[in-house]
């Protein structure tokens, strides 16, 4: 049973992480094979104060983020 997991900066919509984990869910079947019942999708949601780049918190190289 495939896990997938998308660790991302948070303020996306629930549509759209919604239809991330159906493109991902189509797409892992498609390349792997077996049923798209049995895959797993986890997203991971972080502030910008939460992640670098560098070693600078996203939340200073982007303050709009």
């Amino acid at each position: 049973m495939p896990f997938v997991q998308v660790t991302m900066l948070e303020g996306r919509t629930v549509e759209q992480k919604h239809e991330l984990m159906k493109r991902l869910t189509e797409a892992t079947a498609e390349v792997l094979g077996g049923d798209p019942q049995r895959i797993r999708v986890a997203l991971y949601e972080v502030d910008s104060d939460e992640w670098a780049i560098g070693g600078v918190p996203i939340s200073v190289l982007r303050p709009d983020a």
